[in-house]
Order: C-alpha cells, then sequence, then structure tokens
C-alpha cells in the first residue's frame, strides 16, 4: 500500500513519471507574486522581492516606501531595506553564481546587494548608450545580462566578476524592439562569446559580438534555451510550442497549443520537457507525450534547476522533476524489479512474515543491484521517514549480501544528514542531492555562512571532515561588525574562545576586519596571537603600530620583513625619531646602515651624527671623495680635485676628534697632502697620469717624465726611505734606458741597496752588457754566479761558483745550461773536483 500511496501523486509523461512534492508552505504574509517583481537564486537560494512599480496596485497597511525583501526559500525573511535609486524604474534583477542580486533599472544603472540587502559599491553604468537610449529589456543568465534600449542596441556583461561591457552586433533592418529574447551562454558557443537569440517580424536571428546571422523563419513570441545549450523551445505566433537543436534544422518538438497567447513563462523542467504557464494553468510538454496540465488559483513563478523545476506561489514551495530511475522500479505500482522486492522484504520482515525470507531468495543473484537502488532511491527522497526506510531496507539486502560495498550507506546518510539539514524551514535551502552534487559541500558551506548561518555551517564542515578555518574566519569577521556596543577586552575573550578552535586560524585576517570596521586596539590584542610573522607585521603596520612591528620583524630574523618595517618608518616617522627607534636594535640598524651605504649616504651621515659616531661619518666622506674621483671630468687639472680634497681634510678633521683613530687621521691628512701634489703635477705636465696612483708610482711616474725635482719633492713630503728610492729610481731609469744616468747614480754613492737591482733592471730591459757592469760589484758570489748564469756566461758563472764552494749551486746552474753540452761538463768537472774535496 505504501507503493500505491507513493505512486500515486505522480503523472505519467509517455514513458516517464513526474512527481511535483511540496518543499514549504511559506511562512511570509500578505506577499503577493502578481503584484511584484521576483527573483530566485537557483540550488534553492533565496527570493527577492520588489512591489512592481509597473503596475498599478492598491496599498493595504504598507508604507508607500518600496521595500526591496529578500526570503529564503521557505518564505522566511532574512533582511530588507527601502529601494533609494529614484533614477529609474526598475526593469529586472536576478541573482548571480555567488548569490549577489542584480538589479538593473532604466538608465542603465546597475545595483547589487548582498544577501543581507546591503548594498556593494561601486554602483556599474551599463554605458552612456543605455544612460541615453534608456533599457528596455534585460536577459539574465548565471553570472551575466544582455540588455535590450528602447532603439534595439543590445549590451552586454559577460561576467558579473569582471562587469566589463561590451555592444553586440545591431540588427539594422529590424527597426522594432524583439518580441522576445534568449541567451546561450558563453560556455556553449563555439567561439566562447555571448549568443543572443531574437525572435522578430521576420524571424530569429542570431547575434554575437562580430555580427548578425538568421537562423530560423518561424515567428516567436517566447523562447528559451536548454540547461546544456543545446535547444532551444520556441512558441511561435500560432501558437505552436517548436523544440529545434541550436542550428534549427531538426525540430524535436512541434505541437500545437490550447492557446495562441503566448505564455507568461517558458522553462526547461531538466532536459526531458517544457513547462509553459498562462494565468492559471501550467502545462507540461514532453516529447511523445500528452501534455500534462497544472491548475493554479494563484499566480506561481518558475524557478529552473538543473534536475527540475522549482514552483513558487504565494502559498507554497514545490518542486516538479522527473521520478528517479531508482525510485520509479521501487515504487511503481505493481513493480516486480529486486529493489522493490528488496523493499517489500523489509515491510514483511518487520511484521515478521516469512515472505521476507522468500522475497531475498528471489533476488538472491541480484541483491547488491537492490541495495545500490535502494540506496540512490533514498538519495532522491524529501521526505525523512521515506528516506529512513529506504536505508533500513538496503542495510537489511546488505546483510546477505557479501560483496557489497559497506561504506556506501554511511555515505548516503552523512549525504542525506546534511541536505535534510538545509531544507530545515529556518535554512530554507531545498537542495535535491542531484544538485548539492553540482553545487558541492564548500560551496553549500559558504552559502551557509554568507546567510549567517554559521553554527550549522561549522557543523557540517567538522561532520564532513573539512577545513573549519573559513567558517570560523566568517564568523569572526561578522561578530565584530556586528558587536559594535561590546567592549574590546570582553569581544576579545569571545572571540578566543572560538578561534581557538582551529589551530591554522588567521587572526591577522580577523585583526584586518577589526582595523577595517573601525577598532583598532582590538586588531592589535588580535594581532598579539598571529604567530606567523609575515602576517602579523604588515598588519601592524597598517594599525599604526610601529614600534611593535619592528620589534616582531626582529625578534623573528626576516630580513625582508625588517626592511619593510624600516622602509614604512622611514616614510612615515621625522628623521630624528625614526634614528632613536632603530638604534636600540642591533639587528635593524646593521640592516639599515647596509642598505643606507650604496643608496642614502646623505641620510646616513644624518643617523651617523646623531648618535656620535664620527668615525663611520669620516669613512663615508673618504669613500665618497672617491666616488668623486670616478667622475670622467675628475682629470685634467679638473675643479672637481678641490671638493675631493675638501672631503677628506673633514674626513681628517673627524678621525682626529677620537684617538682610537689616530692612524686613519693621519692617513687622511697624507692622502690629501698627495692628491695635491698629483693635481699640480697634472697641472703642470698637462697629463692625467697622477691623480690616484700611490707614492711609488707618483715617483716612478715623475723619473720616467725626466722631472727629477718633482720626484725629490715627494720623496722628502712623504718621508720616503732611502731603499725604497733607490728601488724605483733604479727600475724607473731602466724603464726609460737612461743607461748612463743609471750609471751614474749608483756611482753617486754606495747603493744602500746593493747592486744587485741594478743587475736586474738590466737584464729585465735585455741589456746583457749594461748587467755586465755591476754584477762584479756584487759582494755573494752566489748571486754573482746566478748573473753570470741569467746573461749566458757559463765559464764565468763556473768560476764564480767553484769560488763559493757551494756544489748545489753547481748543480741548479748545470740545469740553466742542460742545452750547452760544453758548459754542462764544465760544470760537472767542477762539482767533482768539490767532491774529491769533501765540500758537499
Amino acid at each position: 500500500m505504501a507503493n500505491v500511496s507513493v505512486a500515486a501523486e505522480w503523472q505519467l509523461v509517455y514513458n516517464r513519471y513526474y512527481r511535483k512534492p511540496e518543499h514549504y508552505q511559506m511562512r511570509w504574509k500578505h506577499i503577493d507574486l502578481s503584484r511584484n517583481k521576483v527573483a530566485c537564486a537557483p540550488f534553492g537560494g533565496p527570493i527577492a522581492v520588489i512591489r512592481d512599480e509597473s503596475k498599478i496596485v492598491q496599498l493595504y497597511a504598507e508604507s508607500a516606501l518600496r521595500k526591496l525583501r529578500i526570503f529564503n526559500s521557505a518564505g522566511v525573511l532574512i533582511s530588507e531595506t527601502v529601494w533609494k535609486h529614484p533614477r529609474g524604474r526598475l526593469i529586472g534583477m536576478s541573482w548571480s553564481d555567488n548569490q549577489t542580486l542584480v538589479c538593473i533599472v532604466r538608465d542603465g544603472t546597475v545595483y547589487r546587494y548582498n544577501i543581507h540587502a546591503e548594498v556593494i559599491e561601486p554602483n556599474v553604468s551599463m554605458g552612456p548608450e543605455c544612460f541615453e537610449d534608456n533599457v528596455s529589456e534585460c536577459v539574465f543568465w548565471g553570472n551575466g545580462v544582455v540588455c535590450v534600449t528602447d532603439t534595439n542596441r543590445y549590451f552586454c556583461i559577460a561576467d558579473f566578476k569582471t562587469m566589463t561591457v561590451c555592444e553586440l552586433a545591431r540588427p539594422e533592418e529590424v527597426k522594432e524592439l524583439p518580441h522576445c529574447v534568449a541567451v546561450i551562454e558563453p560556455k556553449y558557443t563555439l567561439t566562447g562569446n555571448v549568443e543572443v537569440l531574437i525572435g522578430v517580424d521576420t524571424g530569429i536571428l542570431m547575434l554575437d559580438e562580430d555580427g548578425v546571422q538568421k537562423v530560423d523563419d518561424n515567428l516567436v513570441q517566447k523562447m528559451a534555451v536548454s540547461p546544456n545549450g543545446s535547444f532551444v523551445a520556441c512558441f511561435t505566433h500560432d501558437g505552436r510550442l517548436v523544440v529545434n537543436n541550436m542550428d534549427f534544422s531538426n525540430p524535436v518538438i512541434d505541437q500545437t497549443s490550447e492557446s495562441a497567447l503566448p505564455p507568461e513563462q517558458l522553462a526547461w523542467c531538466g532536459m526531458d520537457s517544457i513547462l509553459l504557464y498562462w494565468d492559471d494553468m501550467l502545462l507540461m510538454v514532453a516529447p511523445q507525450a500528452e501534455p500534462v496540465r497544472y491548475f493554479y488559483d494563484e499566480p506561481v513563478f518558475l524557478i529552473p534547476e538543473c534536475d527540475g523545476v522549482r514552483i513558487l506561489s504565494n502559498t507554497s514551495m514545490e518542486f516538479l522533476q522527473r521520478v528517479p530511475s531508482s525510485t520509479e522500479c521501487i515504487f511503481t505500482i505493481g513493480s516486480t524489479s529486486p529493489a522493490a522486492l528488496l523493499y517489500d522484504a523489509l515491510d514483511h520482515f518487520d511484521r515478521r512474515s516469512a515472505k521476507a525470507d522468500e522475497n531475498l531468495r528471489l533476488i538472491r543473484s541480484s541483491l547488491p543491484e537492490a541495495v545500490e537502488a535502494c540506496i540512490d532511491a533514498a538519495g532522491h527522497e524529501f521526505d525523512i521517514s521515506r528516506q529512513r526506510t529506504l536505508l533500513r531496507a538496503a542495510s537489511y539486502g546488505q546483510a546477505f549480501c557479501s560483496n557489497f560495498q559497506r561504506d556506501r550507506i554511511q555515505e548516503m546518510s552523512k549525504t542525506l544528514r546534511v541536505l535534510n539539514a538545509v531544507r530545515d524551514p529556518e535554512i530554507g535551502i531545498p537542495l535535491s542531492i542531484q544538485q548539492y552534487k553540482v553545487l558541492t559541500a564548500p560551496v553549500l558551506i559558504g552559502r551557509l555562512i554568507n546567510a549567517h548561518h554559521h553554527l550549522l555551517a561549522l557543523r557540517i564542515s567538522e561532520y564532513l571532515g573539512m577545513s573549519q578555518e573559513v567558517v570560523i574566519m566568517h564568523w569572526a569577521c561578522s561578530k565584530i561588525t556586528a558587536s559594535l556596543a561590546i567592549p574590546d577586552a570582553t569581544l576579545l575573550e569571545i572571540l578566543l574562545d572560538k578561534l581557538e578552535l582551529c589551530k591554522c586560524i588567521s587572526y591577522a585576517a580577523v585583526a584586518a576586519h577589526a582595523d577595517k570596521s573601525g577598532r583598532r586596539k582590538l586588531a592589535a590584542m588580535l594581532v598579539e596571537y598571529e604567530p606567523r610573522s609575515s602576517k602579523q607585521v604588515p598588519l601592524l603596520l597598517s594599525i599604526g603600530e610601529e614600534d611593535t612591528a619592528l620589534v616582531k620583524a626582529t625578534e623573528s630574523g626576516d630580513t625582508d620583513l625588517i626592511y619593510l618595517v624600516l622602509f614604512h618608518i622611514w616614510q612615515k616617522r621625522p628623521a630624528l625619531e625614526f634614528f632613536g627607534m632603530i638604534q636600540a636594535k642591533p639587528l635593524a640598524c646593521d640592516l639599515f646602515t647596509t642598505y643606507a651605504r650604496c643608496y642614502m649616504h646623505e641620510f646616513l651621515k644624518n643617523f651617523f651624527l646623531s648618535t656620535g659616531q664620527l668615525q663611520e661619518v669620516a669613512f663615508l666622506l673618504w669613500k665618497e671623495s672617491w666616488e668623486l674621483g670616478k667622475n670622467p671630468m675628475a682629470s685634467k687639472g679638473s675643479p672637481l680635485h678641490g671638493p675631493r680634497i675638501k672631503l677628506i681634510e673633514k674626513a681628517r678633521d673627524l678621525f682626529s676628534e677620537t684617538k682610537e683613530h689616530t692612524f686613519e687621521s693621519k692617513a687622511a691628512e697624507e692622502h690629501a697632502k698627495l692628491l695635491r701634489i698629483q693635481h699640480e703635477l697634472e697641472t703642470s705636465t698637462k697629463q692625467a697620469i697622477f691623480v690616484d696612483s700611490s707614492i711609488s708610482d707618483t715617483i716612478r711616474t715623475c723619473i720616467v717624465l725626466g722631472n727629477h725635482r718633482a720626484a725629490g719633492r715627494v720623496k722628502t713630503e712623504f718621508k720616503v726611505s732611502e731603499k725604497r728610492w733607490y728601488w724605483l729610481k733604479v727600475f724607473a731609469l731602466a724603464t726609460i734606458r737612461d743607461w748612463d744616468a743609471l750609471e751614474k747614480f749608483s756611482k753617486e754613492k754606495r747603493p744602500p741597496i746593493g747592486y744587485r737591482p741594478f743587475v736586474e733592471a738590466c737584464i729585465d730591459a735585455d741589456e746583457k752588457g749594461e748587467a755586465l757592469k755591476y754584477i762584479p760589484k756584487l759582494a755573494d758570489p752566489r748571486e754573482k754566479a746566478e748573473a753570470y748564469a741569467r746573461i749566458g756566461m757559463a765559464k764565468e758563472a763556473a768560476d764564480t761558483a767553484s769560488q763559493a764552494k757551494d756544489g748545489e749551486l753547481l748543480g741548479r746552474l748545470k740545469l740553466t745550461f742542460a742545452q750547452n753540452a760544453a758548459a754542462s761538463s764544465i760544470f760537472d768537472t767542477l762539482r767533482d773536483r768539490l767532491s774529491f774535496q769533501g765540500v758537499s
């Protein structure tokens, strides 16, 4: 009998059954759909209602002010607000995919509201053309809209996320406004762009951004595109319902209607049938079937869903859908399917009838399929007692089925608990299981928290094993917004009690919302609990807690964060205050000075002066003088040398302020003196070869240029030692090959460096004859022997080495003359003689 009572409510359409269960008795009062504009969101979403100002209606006890009211699907009021947009009549409104209410008025302005009837800024315009020509009609789809102006121009917003307006091609030959408009969503077109079908006096035209194309000759008054974008249903001027594929080549349905008047609404019921609504009748048409009629004594509003149509009236919310195959095979009158027999077996089992065992034996081979059908049918049911019975039947059959997936019933039970929770009238989201699968659990949770059903969202997240962070975060932000009268300390305790439930919660994000809500003190208290410095420090800066931000960044050891804080404070605070803040923090101070040495010398000098680090200022001045020297203009007597010298002298004065930097002070003094002399030399010689060279190079260059007096002056000024002077002059004279001067210089007095540098200078210049003048003067026989060997005089080298009685030296010299057999024999003879004499 239960099967009979269930199936008795179904309607047979050809070989398919349809059912129309009632979801809710509407809880609103004094709402007449015929007097209002209505927008219903899909997936059991909210209902927006506002009085239709294009109709003359009688006002009863209500205010003359128009109110935008938002209800859930059970008619429970969520929010309301006074309509404050007098700039034009409301042309249309619809819910976007993310449940934003989009309203378009006659001048083309787009207003957006959230589910709490709060305006979302900024408002958007459809463009100056819509403002001038006025919008006459708008057609919405999931996340976009097409507007038609009074001058028959078409403007489109393809995505409400970007709110970018584009104009579609204009049908120039059509002067009148279209009879009807339908939109093919971008995801169903080959081009990926919006395509619009318009019914005009000459047939059906298709518009896109590139052009206009005629696709059919039928004169239509109403159109609706199928949910998958493959078919279009058209109601013609002669009262026929024609369903075509998108190329209009092969009609699937062509039926004559009972009325030539166009229906008020035309909608698809899934992919199997089409609904047409007139004043008091709802007609369902399907291929190869007689139409089914539903009569209403009140206005209704059709809400297409992916698996059916919700029917909203003044008093109820119904859902018209095709009966799922699993439900059909169980509850069809006279069904003998395995699932029906299993369901019947449970009934016999409950009545302790032996017929239960008989039914199980009949379907033993098909038991897994029967169990699966009962589980699936339970998922499609809205009646909780029937869900429970079907799941019990599945569990009963599973006990006799060893190879069935054991967690299938548990999964369905979880899904049904979630669906039953959100179907509660106070929540008012009557999702079917198919809609739930398309919508997904995360999106459902997002919609619950947007509607401020945080507790239910939290419990569902926990029940499904999903992250609770999003729910708790949204609750915390909403609590802050709604708790303006609660003191900060009290509110902090309330927030922490819940925020601590989630270990990975972002306290910084909650603190940012508190700051945005004008509760800066609460934000500062909350951010203290943020464990991640990368999130904590930027927020501290944004709420003006620079001191704390610097402490936290320094404690983290993250140089990028420290630099972020330093640059922020540097731009916000006076220089002296900035210096005082970083002076007590060594790491921050070191990082700042490292950066400033490269890019902010003047600012760094001010810092060092303010902190009494005069020697650091001196080093900076000295460095500046070197940088100035790199200027290409600082040559050939350039006046830039004057500032360089002054900088070095300033550095000297600063170094002299402290006893620890006596050496630096003296070095700076001598550097300035050397630069001055080099500058004078460049001026006199007109050669830019002196500045920034060393003292030794300056002396050598002077000698090479023949300016011995200048070389002597440099020697005297910088107290160059005699040994160093001799070395420099010997090699300088050898460089210019002034051998006479070199010989004369060697005879002025006994050279303090000996004669070896003279020999080496001549040999390096490949002047063996000149070297012979100095070799005999060498005092060390070993040096003399090696010098003879270097100029190729083997016999003299051998004789000198034998006088030194050094066998090892003879061996080394022999290797020098390895290619000369005669010379080698000389060295061998002398070494043998020394060996005989016992000299090693």
